[in-house]
Protein backbone atom coordinates (compact mmCIF):
# COMPACT_ATOMS: atom_id res chain seq x y z
CA UNK A 1 0.00 0.00 0.00
CA UNK A 2 2.97 2.25 1.02
CA UNK A 3 4.27 1.56 -2.30
CA UNK A 4 1.11 2.50 -4.69
CA UNK A 5 0.86 5.70 -2.16
CA UNK A 6 4.53 6.98 -3.34
CA UNK A 7 3.95 5.74 -6.84
CA UNK A 8 0.48 8.17 -6.81
CA UNK A 9 2.78 11.07 -4.81
CA UNK A 10 5.50 10.95 -7.54
CA UNK A 11 3.04 10.73 -10.21
CA UNK A 12 1.31 14.14 -9.08
CA UNK A 13 4.57 16.13 -8.71
CA UNK A 14 5.55 14.97 -12.18
CA UNK A 15 2.23 16.10 -14.24
CA UNK A 16 2.20 19.48 -12.19
CA UNK A 17 5.76 20.07 -13.11
CA UNK A 18 4.65 19.49 -16.95
CA UNK A 19 1.98 21.76 -16.97
CA UNK A 20 1.74 24.91 -19.23
CA UNK A 21 1.18 28.53 -16.79
CA UNK A 22 -2.11 29.88 -18.57
CA UNK A 23 -0.62 33.19 -17.82
CA UNK A 24 3.13 32.74 -19.22
CA UNK A 25 4.33 33.52 -15.86
CA UNK A 26 6.17 30.52 -14.88
CA UNK A 27 9.57 29.71 -14.91
CA UNK A 28 10.45 30.88 -19.02
CA UNK A 29 7.24 33.40 -19.97
CA UNK A 30 6.34 35.48 -22.46
CA UNK A 31 5.46 38.75 -22.78
CA UNK A 32 5.04 41.57 -25.60
CA UNK A 33 8.08 40.05 -27.53
CA UNK A 34 10.31 39.04 -24.44
CA UNK A 35 10.91 35.73 -23.05
CA UNK A 36 12.19 35.33 -19.90
CA UNK A 37 13.49 32.78 -17.74
CA UNK A 38 14.55 32.92 -14.03
CA UNK A 39 17.40 30.83 -13.68
CA UNK A 40 20.08 29.72 -15.88
CA UNK A 41 19.62 26.45 -18.13
CA UNK A 42 16.24 27.15 -19.22
CA UNK A 43 16.21 27.09 -22.98
CA UNK A 44 14.50 30.65 -24.72
CA UNK A 45 13.04 30.52 -28.52
CA UNK A 46 13.95 34.37 -29.63
CA UNK A 47 13.97 34.64 -33.32
CA UNK A 48 13.93 31.09 -34.76
CA UNK A 49 16.82 29.73 -32.14
CA UNK A 50 16.71 28.02 -29.04
CA UNK A 51 19.43 29.41 -26.45
CA UNK A 52 20.44 28.15 -23.46
CA UNK A 53 23.13 29.53 -20.57
CA UNK A 54 25.15 26.97 -19.39
CA UNK A 55 27.14 28.46 -16.97
CA UNK A 56 27.78 32.18 -15.37
CA UNK A 57 30.63 32.88 -13.38
CA UNK A 58 33.15 35.16 -11.83
CA UNK A 59 36.31 34.17 -13.85
CA UNK A 60 40.29 34.27 -12.55
CA UNK A 61 42.84 35.25 -14.62
CA UNK A 62 45.61 33.24 -12.62
CA UNK A 63 43.81 30.13 -13.01
CA UNK A 64 45.16 27.98 -15.85
CA UNK A 65 41.74 27.34 -17.42
CA UNK A 66 40.67 31.53 -16.62
CA UNK A 67 43.98 32.09 -18.68
CA UNK A 68 42.98 30.27 -22.12
CA UNK A 69 39.41 31.53 -22.01
CA UNK A 70 40.90 35.64 -21.47
CA UNK A 71 42.60 35.25 -24.57
CA UNK A 72 42.13 37.32 -27.21
CA UNK A 73 41.26 40.77 -25.53
CA UNK A 74 41.72 43.69 -27.81
CA UNK A 75 44.99 45.35 -27.16
CA UNK A 76 45.17 47.93 -24.26
CA UNK A 77 42.36 45.83 -22.70
CA UNK A 78 42.94 47.05 -18.34
CA UNK A 79 42.01 43.94 -16.24
CA UNK A 80 39.51 44.89 -13.74
CA UNK A 81 40.70 46.66 -10.65
CA UNK A 82 39.96 46.12 -7.44
CA UNK A 83 36.27 47.30 -7.93
CA UNK A 84 35.73 45.03 -10.95
CA UNK A 85 35.84 41.50 -11.96
CA UNK A 86 36.31 39.27 -15.16
CA UNK A 87 32.65 37.54 -15.28
CA UNK A 88 31.98 34.57 -18.16
CA UNK A 89 28.60 33.62 -19.24
CA UNK A 90 27.98 30.63 -21.58
CA UNK A 91 25.59 30.31 -23.92
CA UNK A 92 24.59 27.79 -26.77
CA UNK A 93 22.73 28.85 -29.19
CA UNK A 94 20.38 25.84 -31.17
CA UNK A 95 18.75 26.44 -34.73
CA UNK A 96 15.93 24.21 -35.36
CA UNK A 97 14.46 25.26 -37.97
CA UNK A 98 15.50 24.78 -42.09
CA UNK A 99 17.18 27.58 -42.83
CA UNK A 100 20.16 29.41 -41.65
CA UNK A 101 19.53 32.36 -39.02
CA UNK A 102 21.98 34.84 -37.21
CA UNK A 103 22.59 34.41 -33.73
CA UNK A 104 21.95 37.54 -31.00
CA UNK A 105 24.22 40.56 -31.75
CA UNK A 106 23.16 42.36 -28.85
CA UNK A 107 24.06 41.22 -25.36
CA UNK A 108 24.55 42.99 -21.91
CA UNK A 109 24.16 42.42 -17.95
CA UNK A 110 21.98 44.58 -16.11
CA UNK A 111 21.83 44.95 -12.12
CA UNK A 112 19.44 46.30 -10.43
CA UNK A 113 19.67 49.58 -10.50
CA UNK A 114 20.33 49.86 -13.77
CA UNK A 115 24.00 49.75 -14.51
CA UNK A 116 24.86 47.91 -17.76
CA UNK A 117 28.04 46.28 -18.64
CA UNK A 118 28.35 44.86 -22.38
CA UNK A 119 30.70 42.12 -23.52
CA UNK A 120 34.45 42.46 -23.98
CA UNK A 121 34.93 41.66 -28.13
CA UNK A 122 37.05 38.80 -27.97
CA UNK A 123 39.41 38.10 -31.09
CA UNK A 124 37.38 34.54 -32.31
CA UNK A 125 40.38 33.46 -34.32
CA UNK A 126 42.62 33.57 -31.17
CA UNK A 127 40.19 32.39 -28.53
CA UNK A 128 38.54 29.22 -29.96
CA UNK A 129 35.79 29.28 -27.05
CA UNK A 130 34.31 33.09 -27.50
CA UNK A 131 31.12 33.55 -28.88
CA UNK A 132 31.08 35.17 -32.15
CA UNK A 133 27.69 37.91 -31.95
CA UNK A 134 25.35 38.06 -34.85
CA UNK A 135 26.99 35.05 -36.35
CA UNK A 136 24.96 33.20 -38.65
CA UNK A 137 23.52 29.30 -36.73
CA UNK A 138 23.24 26.91 -39.84
CA UNK A 139 20.22 24.93 -40.06
CA UNK A 140 20.06 22.01 -37.78
CA UNK A 141 23.00 23.18 -36.32
CA UNK A 142 24.23 24.12 -32.62
CA UNK A 143 26.68 26.64 -31.57
CA UNK A 144 29.24 25.85 -30.14
CA UNK A 145 29.81 23.07 -33.25
CA UNK A 146 30.45 19.58 -31.92
CA UNK A 147 33.52 19.59 -33.51
CA UNK A 148 35.29 22.41 -31.87
CA UNK A 149 36.91 22.75 -28.62
CA UNK A 150 34.01 24.61 -27.05
CA UNK A 151 31.60 22.02 -28.32
CA UNK A 152 33.41 19.27 -26.64
CA UNK A 153 34.94 20.90 -23.17
CA UNK A 154 33.03 20.86 -20.09
CA UNK A 155 30.98 23.90 -20.61
CA UNK A 156 29.78 23.21 -24.00
CA UNK A 157 29.02 26.33 -24.62
CA UNK A 158 30.81 29.74 -26.46
CA UNK A 159 32.08 32.66 -23.84
CA UNK A 160 30.85 36.42 -23.76
CA UNK A 161 33.22 38.17 -21.37
CA UNK A 162 32.33 41.10 -18.91
CA UNK A 163 33.83 43.36 -16.90
CA UNK A 164 31.79 44.07 -14.37
CA UNK A 165 32.35 45.74 -10.74
CA UNK A 166 31.88 44.37 -7.39
CA UNK A 167 28.90 46.69 -6.27
CA UNK A 168 27.10 45.24 -9.07
CA UNK A 169 27.40 41.85 -8.15
CA UNK A 170 25.43 42.90 -4.70
CA UNK A 171 22.93 44.41 -7.01
CA UNK A 172 21.11 40.96 -7.68
CA UNK A 173 19.51 39.44 -9.40
CA UNK A 174 21.96 40.05 -12.33
CA UNK A 175 20.12 39.85 -15.92
CA UNK A 176 21.24 38.73 -19.25
CA UNK A 177 19.79 40.43 -22.20
CA UNK A 178 19.91 39.87 -25.74
CA UNK A 179 18.53 40.40 -29.04
CA UNK A 180 19.17 40.61 -33.06
CA UNK A 181 19.39 44.89 -31.97
CA UNK A 182 19.95 45.16 -36.30
CA UNK A 183 16.93 42.86 -37.13
CA UNK A 184 14.60 43.49 -34.19
CA UNK A 185 12.12 40.59 -33.02
CA UNK A 186 12.01 38.88 -29.78
CA UNK A 187 14.22 39.97 -26.45
CA UNK A 188 15.35 37.14 -24.06
CA UNK A 189 15.88 37.70 -20.56
CA UNK A 190 18.20 35.21 -18.52
CA UNK A 191 18.08 36.09 -14.20
CA UNK A 192 21.67 34.79 -13.97
CA UNK A 193 22.81 32.72 -11.09
CA UNK A 194 25.75 34.40 -9.17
Amino acid sequence: MRRLVLVFVLLALVAAGCGEDENNTGTAGETEGTAVADTEGIYLDINDLKYQIEMSRYMNPSDVEDAEYLKGLPAGTAPPGGKATWFGVWVRVENVTDQAHPAADTWEIRDTLDNIYRPIPIDTDVNVFAFKPGIEVPAGATLPLASTAAGQGPIQGSLLLFKVTNDSLQNRPLELRFSNGQQGGQTGVYDLDV
